[in-house]
């Protein structure tokens, strides 16, 4: 139990060492292309858990039918319990910064040219996954660290309706859409 702590508090650790290198080194992405093709969603389940409505981005930016992919965070989760979403938590945080968590790594494996970081707390796990998920724009709340996202938007978690056509809009004012 002992050393279950300490392992967990060098994991957390890391991890923390991992993301202040990467906010302080300039970005990777890339700058080429125009136009929404793939969106990304990282989504806080216990804040929010309508995971469904982010398949109406296909509808709304006219994209392909498997062009958005959604992942879950959840603090707690039991992994034989049915989830409609592939979910990742606290307990998938392995050595060095790395998330051993296959749904996860599935999700970081794809690039996208959208990627919607959709949860209003600091938490190290949702900040990882957004730092490491490659993606030409990045849109979040403005509560969270704003050095995770490109464009922040002040729209209560809660309602999706505005999240959405604050996005339309300010994604046709920078020629995405």
């Amino acid at each position: 139990m002992f050393l279950k702590k300490i392992k967990n508090k060098l994991k957390v650790r890391a991890a923390r060492k991992y993301l202040r290198q990467e906010l302080g080194s300039p970005s990777d992405t890339q700058n080429g292309g125009v136009g929404i093709g793939s969106i990304g969603c990282i989504v806080d389940l216990d804040k929010f858990n309508d995971t469904d409505s982010f398949y109406e981005f296909v509808e709304e930016f006219s994209l392909r039918p498997n062009s958005v992919k959604v992942i879950g965070y959840k603090e707690f989760y039991d992994k034989n319990s049915p989830y409609s979403t592939p979910v990742f938590s606290d307990k998938d945080l392995g050595w060095e910064a790395n998330i051993e968590n296959s749904y996860a790594l599935e999700f970081l494996g794809r690039e996208y040219d959208l990627l919607v970081n959709y949860y209003s707390e600091d938490k190290l796990l949702l900040q990882l996954m957004s730092i490491k998920t490659k993606a030409r724009l990045k849109v979040g709340f403005g509560e969270v660290d704003k050095n995770f996202n490109d464009l922040i938007l002040n729209t209560p978690i809660d309602d999706f309706k505005t999240f959405k056509m604050e996005l339309k809009k300010y994604l046709r004012v920078l020629n995405e859409i």
